[in-house]
């Protein structure tokens, strides 16, 4: 593979950052600010405001204080624009400061033109904050929300100057972290990564942070290896150095153990309760520069029991845990205060569910009524929208987008992914919001799900339409529209699907393509609806990468050492370059893409995620992916009792929900000290 410019054999710049003076990548006690040298390049790149930083609320905590013990980088690996929004990140980077002995500052992925210029003059990836060199920190953590944004994570470990490999890191550089929703299968990414966290962050970045502090107290004892060992056998970080692989002949994984004693065998994921006593992001970071999202977000609960089979993020995030109402409401207040925003965004993975939502939202838009503050639901169930919601929702005049996700196009395939919503809920869903006077509505739909045929991406047409005439017959008017969204399915771990076969591109693109001329040919309606597909490409790659092994980590470096980065972005993917490397990568392992891809796993197949322990039951699952194939449904058990997935038992947790009444909001309180 051709390599970067300034690149070494083995990867990275340190022959070319080594010669500058001071060496900007060795530790030193007070780094210096790369800014001097990072300043005159912004009148050559696009957008450079997203590199100054500066932002109102940022928190920048001196070198030379000698009671910060512990600094942190926190990064999600995407551009600015998309990362400077994110919550989870939000939340750990308030945590973190709030600790008299901590810091944390933030880095985000460079767009390819400054990044081709930081390597001709030898300047290293660089924080926000103090713009001091990331490799001068202690840890540095990753929010892995999506697998294709594995090459920037190895675009700025090499920015850095951070070796691409954990197994060539020294006890100089940062100990590399990460953690989000992809964390839970982290084995492509086992050779750039030193730890994992699965689960919730908020009490592990503070326990991590007083492990490092230790070690560091002590001297640095055992090294670099000395520390992973301790995060490993705490049984809630996940050490992949400290675990070996064997494989089958027929490709699969035949085993993952330890390979150190008192190294747990099934690491676990921190479970987060009684949210209303944890710190939450009361002055969050106002961007300089345009982000995606430019509002006061909320979190009002976690985790999401509907079952729906395709969704990861519902399964691993289990049980419900509600914050209350009133909490919420304290909170937006001190947001908006802190930040200037006029909207407040009520999030959640099925917001319109918690158990005080109609009080809350009536509460609210009361508390903003007449001024320029809105609310809005980004997303939320068809079958818990109701008046009262969009009531409270418009009063004050403002009518943010409502976007709803009935996922399949047939109540048939609805049932087979047990998302629980009929025809009759989306007639009722529409006519609500029309009657409120919306005049545009989203739906977003998936296509290449399990036992999905033509017919059934087909019916999407058919619902498009009906709300078309819905909206024309309830309001009297004819600028009624509707915006199909439709992604390709991939099958996720640790979900009922994660032994599904993942449908291949042609077929993806052939029932996009014939939706799209359905609609095209309804001439009464065809024009008010608008059709947004995803490239199946992507989709592939994303499914690869997604229930991949160890295997799959040199397909990610060999495409970004071929030149990709930024897979999230239409103008940077290359599906043409994942398979090139795909092959070479693979070449003489006896599997391929389509192995890890549009082949169905038999039952007893070791997965690479199976010795990650997230507490739910592995037959629990496969009996409900059994059961999909059925069509039948599971109903909620937040109302309908408890349907076995395993959670609750395995943590002695529970479903907590603030109707029942919640804890009193400590805003200070973070679990550490």
């Amino acid at each position: 593979m051709p390599r970067r410019m300034g690149e070494s054999a083995t990867g990275g710049y340190p022959s070319v950052l080594s010669r500058l003076a001071g060496s900007i990548l060795c530790v030193m006690t007070e780094p210096a600010s790369l800014f001097p040298a990072l300043e005159p390049l912004l009148t050559q790149v696009h957008r450079p405001i997203q590199y100054v930083g500066g932002e109102p609320n940022s928190v920048v905590k001196p070198w030379d204080d000698a009671t910060v013990e512990v600094r942190w980088v926190l990064s999600y690996p995407d551009a600015y624009e998309i990362g400077q929004p994110n919550q989870g990140l939000a939340v750990l980077y308030e945590i973190i400061n709030s600790y008299e002995w901590a810091a944390a500052e933030r880095s985000y992925t460079v767009w390819p033109d400054l990044a081709m210029l930081l390597r001709a003059h030898a300047i290293a990836q660089f924080t926000l904050e103090s713009h001091r060199p990331v490799r001068a920190f202690d840890v540095w953590g990753f929010s892995l929300a999506t697998e294709l944004g594995y090459t920037n994570v190895l675009e700025m470990l090499d920015l850095a100057g951070v070796p691409l490999r954990a197994c060539d890191r020294d006890v100089d550089d940062p100990i590399v972290i990460a953690g989000g929703h992809c964390s839970v299968n982290p084995e492509p990414m086992a050779a750039f990564i030193d730890a994992f966290i699965l689960g919730d962050g908020e009490q592990a970045v503070g326990d991590v942070s007083c492990l490092v502090r230790e070690w560091k107290r002590g001297g640095k004892p055992g090294g670099r290896a000395g520390l992973l060992l301790k995060l490993a056998k705490t049984g809630r970080v996940y050490v992949p150095s400290l675990y070996d692989v064997s494989y089958g002949a027929d490709g699969a994984i035949a085993s993952l153990t330890p390979n150190q004693p008192g190294v747990p065998s099934r690491p676990q994921r921190w479970v987060l309760t009684k949210l209303d006593t944890w710190r939450f992001p009361s002055r969050p970071i106002v961007p300089v520069a345009e982000t995606v999202h430019e509002r006061y977000s909320v979190e009002v609960f976690r985790g999401c029991t509907r079952g729906c089979r395709f969704c990861q993020a519902g399964m691993i995030t289990r049980p419900v845990r509600e914050r209350s109402a009133s909490v919420i409401e304290q909170l937006a207040l001190c947001g908006l205060a802190a930040t200037g925003y006029d909207e407040v965004g009520i999030l959640s993975l099925s917001s319109a569910d918690h158990s005080q939502i109609g009080q809350l939202v009536a509460d609210m838009a009361s508390r903003y009524a007449g001024t320029s503050t809105s609310l809005s639901l980004p997303s939320t169930r068809v079958d818990a929208f109701n008046i009262e919601l969009a009531t409270e929702l418009a009063r004050n005049g403002r009518r943010t987008g409502l976007t709803f996700a009935p996922e399949g196009g047939t109540e048939r395939m609805r049932a087979v992914i047990n998302k629980n919503v009929s025809e009759d809920d989306l007639s009722a869903t529409v006519t609500t919001a029309f009657s409120q006077g919306w005049r545009s509505v989203k739906l977003y739909f998936m296509c290449g799900l399990p036992t999905e045929t033509d017919d059934d991406v087909l019916a999407i047409a058919d619902m498009a339409h009906r709300v078309i005439e819905t909206g024309r017959q309830v309001s009297g008017r004819r600028d009624i529209a509707c915006t199909i969204s439709i992604g390709g399915f991939v099958p996720k771990p640790m979900t009922s699907f994660q032994w599904v076969a993942q449908a291949d591109t042609d077929t993806v693109r052939a029932r996009m393509r014939g939706l799209k001329d359905k609609v095209r040919a309804d001439r009464s309606c065809g024009r008010a609806i608008t059709v947004r597909y995803a490239d199946a490409e992507p989709a592939l790659v994303e499914g690869l990468l997604s229930r991949g092994d160890r295997l799959v980590g040199a397909i990610i470096e060999a495409v970004w050492r071929a030149g990709e980065v930024f897979d999230g972005w239409r103008e940077y993917f290359s599906f043409e370059r994942w398979m090139e490397c795909a092959v070479t990568a693979l070449a003489g392992t006896g599997v391929d893409v389509a192995w890890y891809t549009t082949r169905e796993r038999p039952k007893d197949e070791i997965l690479p995620w199976d010795h990650l322990e997230v507490g739910l039951d592995r037959d629990w699952l496969w009996d409900d992916y059994q059961d999909s194939l059925l069509a039948a449904s599971l109903p909620d058990c937040r109302w309908a009792g408890c349907n076995g997935c395993g959670v609750c038992p395995f943590f002695g947790v529970d479903i907590e929900l603030a109707a029942q009444g919640g804890g009193q909001c400590k805003r200070d309180a973070v679990g550490v000290s």
